[in-house]
């Protein structure tokens, strides 16, 4: 079978034309637009869907040069962290707690599914929870962190089985959080005509502000100034949360956020401007180029070869996390607006990762309205604080299954 490598440089060149390619199907295909489905992840299952089929027929097979992934999902988190201003942490202390109680409760649930199911379909309980919340809640990030340790433990297969679970559950996430999202907004009357025109009232004053507010090629330098110092701030914590604490997986990005969130504290308190804006755009830039290519390098085979017992214990999680963020996350979360776009973060974010967490809810955004605590809640907890929590529960029940 023949194979075609692509550089760093094309992987990005072809990140990009899918990232367009999936926002124009987007726009022309109503369902689409319906059910929130982000458009990096229309263009980049497209294309996994081809590289799969492709492959398992022998034609030809694709290997890409992902290194620009990382670093786009660093300068995405960093943005992310610009958004913590003094008067959001105020607002949205106590919904983190509370957020951070319903995600580490979702991942013990997750992990106490995979165990009870072992038993019943005859599959070895340390294998069971490489689909539990190592993968899910997890990510590629904790499949790669925990599942070399079963295997150093005895149990073959365990690294293969977590990082397909952890693809199934990016593909998942992806197609679920608008979904659900989207039918609590419309089944719930959430966004009514009434709510709807205090949106339009103020964007209208702010697009009344923001009169001759052109191209500024300061506040857009400074926007990626404070970007990458925020996000070598983030580096230096990372090697001291290494040193203090070297048991626990921290990636950079959640570091980086971490850095973007002390400079607009710092920012704040000495009353120095932020420019919101453009740090947004590059964020959302980067976001999008992220997703995309997450999506479309996926190796999609990998989920052809899981085996018949394990695909049930990953549509079982599916049920899980559907009955979850419907009945306890959005309820628990104040059953409004606002607790929609969480609850499609918590899908992103429980089956894959906070990246598809944040695409869920830009795509909710984009066809509502932004959700300022939902942008903050969300990738604060499912990018760091749940790293903590899932770890620690990952550790108990896997010295409960060995």
């Amino acid at each position: 079978m023949e194979a075609i490598k692509f550089d760093m440089t094309q992987t990005l060149f072809i990140a990009v034309l899918l990232l367009i390619f999936g926002n124009y199907i987007r726009s022309k295909v109503p369902f689409l637009i319906k059910y929130c489905i982000p458009g990096p992840v229309v263009g980049g299952l497209i294309f996994a869907v081809l590289a799969l089929i492709l492959k398992q027929t022998g034609i030809i097979t694709f290997s890409f040069d992902t290194t620009l992934q990382k670093f786009f999902m660093n300068l995405f988190f960093t943005a992310t962290g610009f958004g913590a201003s003094m008067a959001l942490l105020k607002k949205g202390g106590k919904m983190v707690v509370i957020f951070l109680i319903l995600a580490a409760a979702l991942a013990f649930l997750q992990n106490t599914v995979a165990v009870l199911l072992a038993g019943i379909l005859h599959v070895n309980p340390m294998i069971a929870l490489m689909t539990g919340s190592i993968p899910l809640t997890g990510g590629h990030g904790n499949a790669a962190a925990f599942a070399p340790i079963a295997e150093e433990m005895g149990y073959q297969g365990a690294v293969t089985v977590a990082v397909a679970a952890a693809t199934f559950g990016l593909v998942a996430g992806s197609i679920m959080g608008g979904p659900i999202a989207n039918n609590l907004i419309q089944k719930k009357g959430l966004f009514n005509i009434k709510l709807q025109e205090s949106y339009q009232e103020k964007e209208s004053s702010d697009q009344g502000k923001l009169q001759g507010y052109g191209f500024d090629s300061k506040k857009l330098s400074k926007g990626f100034y404070l970007i990458f110092i925020g996000l070598g701030i983030g580096s230096i914590f990372h090697i001291i949360f290494k040193i203090l604490l070297p048991s626990v997986t921290l990636p950079i990005h959640v570091m980086g956020m971490l850095g973007g969130v002390i400079m607009r504290i710092v920012m704040d308190i000495k009353k120095i401007e932020v420019p919101d804006k453009e740090i947004d755009t590059i964020g959302g830039v980067s976001l999008g180029v992220f997703v995309s290519m997450a999506v479309y390098t996926m190796r999609l085979w990998e989920l052809a070869e899981l085996a018949l017992p394990l695909i049930i214990l990953l549509f079982t999680q599916l049920i899980l996390i559907f009955l979850f963020v419907r009945f306890i996350t959005f309820n628990v979360m104040g059953r409004d607006y606002n607790a929609a776009v969480i609850t499609a973060g918590h899908v992103g974010f429980g089956l894959g990762a906070v990246p598809v967490s944040m695409a869920n809810m830009t795509t909710l955004s984009e066809k509502y309205a932004y959700s300022k605590i939902a942008f903050f809640v969300v990738p604060i907890i499912g990018g760091l604080f749940s790293n903590f929590t899932n770890a620690a529960i990952i550790t108990f029940f896997m010295n409960l299954a060995g």
